[in-house]
Parts: C-alpha cells; sequence; structure tokens
C-alpha cells in the first residue's frame, strides 16, 4: 500500500510540474498586462512548415497564437510563415535568427532585435485587420505575412 500510495504522490508531483512550467512558459513577458492566470491550460499544434510553427492557446477569454520562425543566412527556413488570427486574439512572435538584424512587423509598428543566441520575442493584440508584412528590416526579407480577419 505504501508503495502505490508513493508512485500517486510521484504522478500527482510530476503532472503539477509540467502544467506550472507550460503556465510560466506562456505568460513570459507578456506586453499586455495579462497574469499568469488568464493564459492558456490547454494547448493545439499545428505545424505549417518544418521550420515555422503555429500554435494557438485557448482559454475562455482569451486566445493566443504563438508562431516560432526560424532565419537561416538570412532567410526564413521552410519559407515564409503565413499566420492567420482573428481581430482581438493575442499574438506571440518568436524569431531565432543566425544573421543580426531588426524583426519588424509592418501596420503595428512593432519592432525587435534578433541575432544569433539573441531570439526577438514581440507580443501583441491583433487590433487591426489586414495582412501586415513581418520583415527582417536591414535584409528587406520578408520572414512571415500576417493576416488579421475582421
Amino acid at each position: 500500500m505504501r508503495t502505490r500510495t508513493h508512485g500517486l504522490i510521484a504522478v500527482l508531483l510530476v503532472a503539477a510540474v509540467g502544467f506550472l512550467a507550460g503556465v510560466a512558459l506562456a505568460s513570459c513577458g507578456g506586453e499586455d498586462g495579462t497574469s499568469p492566470a488568464t493564459m492558456a491550460t490547454t494547448m493545439e499544434t499545428q505545424t505549417t512548415t518544418t521550420e515555422t510553427e503555429t500554435q494557438t492557446e485557448t482559454t475562455e477569454t482569451e486566445k493566443t497564437t504563438v508562431v516560432r520562425i526560424k532565419v537561416r543566412g538570412g532567410v526564413p527556413a521552410g519559407g515564409i510563415a503565413r499566420p492567420s488570427v482573428d481581430k482581438g486574439d493575442r499574438l506571440v512572435l518568436v524569431v531565432t535568427s543566425d544573421v543580426s538584424d531588426e524583426v519588424h512587423v509592418h501596420g503595428y509598428d512593432l519592432s525587435r532585435d534578433v541575432g544569433p543566441g539573441q531570439p526577438a520575442r514581440i507580443a501583441f493584440r491583433a487590433t487591426i485587420p489586414g495582412r501586415f508584412e513581418i520583415e527582417l528590416e536591414e535584409h528587406g526579407v520578408p520572414i512571415a505575412e500576417l493576416t488579421v480577419k475582421p
């Protein structure tokens, strides 16, 4: 009986640590003041290419889309990402690159520096409907085309 109780405690501990780690990762660096309690607890993932990943996290009150883009040799590995979100959704762009540049989200006028060992993370709410280019500003290379549906 004692071994069974210890096993159950170990399983519950692992599940709790996994849940807390997921919440901590989802809430890192939010720029709109959202607390970790309002972040997603369930996640469905779809891969748009082998190098660009889009994840959608959903809660009762908010939807967050995470788009991960890898840049190699100054171009997006796997091609230009084409994420699509609904107006009002939260979006988090995470760009890793082997070249130094600035990631710029046109239309929203948001930018972050990126470089080897320095990923760019841009979190914002998609409040303007339309289609927006995301590029490596200094190289003039498009890395994504964001569609915000009305």
